[in-house]
């Protein structure tokens, strides 16, 4: 007996749905694999290499390639990331991690390659050889067998001057603020950064950052003692003898610095102490007799002379630490050899110099405008 027409038909049609199926079944697997399949870059101490791997996160990639993680190793971004097709896994066994003073950080350590930054998720690779360079200017190419295209997308090779040394990195930051922040610099207001920190990145671009600071900073500073000479006629002509010896004195400055990169370029003058007033020496020198009819011990002193508006009285008069009052001083600049003759009535000056004339006296030996006149005494 014959097969009839509409059970054939039937057969023909499960037949072909199965067809259908196994061909759905097919498309549906090779879409999957397609879907986890991914072609990402792996850059192991700054060699980069195309990967096409089915690895759902960035430890699973590192553990199919036999990569092994040291203590020190940095990995970015990090082994936990879930991996996505074009992206760029860096790993570096060897850095220097960023610390508070990275700026000093990037000129003593010459090994240091990779630095990182969870605040921003940038990454940057410094040292880099031609191929990472070239993986980072031309994202799109590409590599070997990989027939998609490979590398970050945004990561650009830029040139960094940090405090004066130049740096050739390669980063994904999209900010001049961010590859800053992901070598661990942090400008505060004083510093100088070239272009601003919200200027965009560019290929070839460089980028100069500038540590401005200023500091307080006190100095002691010695006071070098003067030496008087007395002549007198109790000694016999040419004698010396040291009737009280000579004491350095000591004076505090305080001064603000303006450092750039670390080295002072400017100070300016706050304040200044005597801490310790100098004390003369004084030595008694035997006189010569140039005039027989003279008796009366005379003396001089050699230093520097400066004016002061306040003085006490009117006229030539001046300050001396020690003489008596009244005595008369005879002041001779040796720049020029002019001089002047004044009277003691202040007590004055404790610091380096040996006499503050009025300001009548010092205009009769140098201009006010000068301050200070290294000068002679006699009496």
């Amino acid at each position: 007996m014959g097969v009839r027409p509409s059970r054939v038909r039937r057969l023909r049609t499960r037949k072909a749905i199965g067809h259908l199926a196994l061909g759905a079944t097919v498309l549906f697997i090779a879409a999957g694999y397609l879907a986890i399949q991914k072609d990402v870059t792996l850059v192991v101490e700054g060699r980069p290499e195309a990967v096409r791997t089915m690895s759902a996160s960035v430890g699973q990639l590192l553990s199919a390639e036999g990569i092994e993680l040291g203590q020190r190793a940095l990995v970015v971004p990090s082994a936990s990331t879930p991996l996505s097709d074009g992206m760029t896994v860096v790993v570096e066994h060897r850095y220097y991690a960023p610390g508070s003073n990275t700026a000093s950080a990037l000129l003593e350590g010459a090994a240091r390659r990779m630095t990182a930054s969870t605040d921003v998720g940038a990454w940057v690779l410094e040292g880099v050889d031609g191929s990472a360079t070239m993986l980072a200017a031309r994202p799109t190419e590409d590599w070997f067998s990989v027939g998609g295209p490979v590398g970050r997308p945004g990561a650009v090779a830029v040139g960094v001057v940090v405090m004066g040394k130049d740096h050739d990195v390669v980063t994904d930051a999209t900010t001049v603020g961010e590859l800053l922040s992901a070598m661990g610099i942090t400008p505060d207001r004083n510093d100088r950064v070239l272009p601003s920190p919200s200027a965009p990145l560019h290929p070839g671009q460089t980028i100069h950052y500038t540590s401005i600071d200023y500091r307080v900073r006190e100095l002691q500073v010695p006071i070098p003692h003067t030496t008087a000479t007395i002549y007198t006629d109790e000694l016999k002509p040419g004698q010396v003898r040291i009737a009280h010896p000579g004491v350095d004195g000591l004076m505090r400055e305080t001064y603000r610095m303006r450092l750039v990169n670390g080295h002072v370029v400017s100070r300016q003058l706050l304040d200044r102490q005597v801490l310790r007033s100098a004390t003369p020496e004084r030595r008694l020198v035997g006189r010569r007799a140039v005039d027989a009819g003279r008796n009366a011990s005379h003396g001089s002193q050699v230093g520097d002379a400066s004016w002061y508006s306040f003085a006490p009285g009117s006229g030539l008069t001046a300050a001396h630490p020690w003489l008596p009052f009244g005595t008369v001083v005879t002041v001779t600049n040796l720049a020029n050899g002019r001089t002047v003759q004044v009277v003691i009535n202040d007590r004055g000056p404790f610091g380096g110099r040996i006499i503050d004339l009025s300001s009548q006296a010092f205009s009769r030996i140098a201009p006010l405008g000068q301050g200070v006149a290294r000068v002679r005494l006699s009496w």
